[in-house]
């Protein structure tokens, strides 16, 4: 004898029981993606949050840190035209002298506009607060002694300021006096009570010679006339102050 075949009822009963597992199934496989889903934003919250947190904490800590952002630090350029409080070159500066015989000042020197009298500490200043005009340095010989002030300013153009003192011979200083004229950015005077009878300074830099002939002094006009420690490179030597 051959097998049954299965009622219509039964044939409904076990679809109905096929479609129920199937239902099951996809049920728990949504809420396994659903709970997935939900860790994977969690995570992602939680991993957002940490970078956030650092991220304004390490920017705290730049803005405590950045020197722009401190009231104690300032370009002394954005003082120009100003009275500030302070003048002259800061903090504990001195001569470093080089091989070469030239003395490079190692301390900050400002260049802050004043009117106010400024107290160099050294004499020729090499730099520091200085007078808004500047004295005329175009090769310019003065017979009489200058305003440091101004003569600093010349110096901030980038010129060099040659000086001598009641010690010099009459002979090197008309031949400097010559070789001053002959020199662009260049200006000459006399300064009573500097330590050697003739001395060259430039911006930040100084150096005593023996006299007009000595090769250092062609040699120190060549390095520093308009030269890379020149602040304000291309700026002016006329239309300043004369005598």
């Amino acid at each position: 004898m051959g097998s049954a075949e299965k009622s219509p009822a039964t044939e409904r009963s076990a679809r109905s029981e096929e479609l129920r597992r199937a239902e099951r199934v996809r049920e728990r496989r949504g809420r396994i993606l659903a709970i997935g889903a939900a860790v994977v934003v969690v995570a992602g919250l939680v991993v957002g949050g940490v970078v956030l947190i650092d991220a304004q904490s390490n920017g705290g800590a730049a803005a405590a840190s950045d020197p722009k952002d401190s009231k104690d630090s300032k370009d002394p350029e954005d003082s120009k035209g100003g009275d500030a409080k302070d003048r002259g070159p800061k903090g504990p500066g001195h001569f470093v002298t080089g091989a070469d015989g030239v003395r490079t000042w190692t301390g900050t020197l400002t260049r802050n506009h004043t009117t106010e009298t400024v107290k160099y500490p050294m004499e020729p200043p090499v730099g520091g607060d200085h007078h808004p005009a500047w004295q005329n340095c175009d090769g310019e010989v003065y017979a009489q002694p200058i305003d440091s002030m101004n003569a600093v300013h010349a110096l901030e153009h980038g010129a060099v300021w040659v000086t001598y003192n009641g010690q010099a011979s009459k002979a090197d200083v008309d031949a400097l006096g010559a070789k001053v004229r002959r020199t662009p950015y260049t200006l000459m005077s006399p300064v009573g009570d500097q330590k050697d009878p003739v001395m060259l300074t430039a911006w930040g830099h100084q150096r005593t010679v023996r006299g007009a002939s000595d090769p250092a002094v062609d040699a120190f006009l060549a390095k520093f006339v308009q030269g890379s420690q020149t602040p304000e490179p291309g700026a002016p030597c006329t239309g300043g102050l004369g005598q």
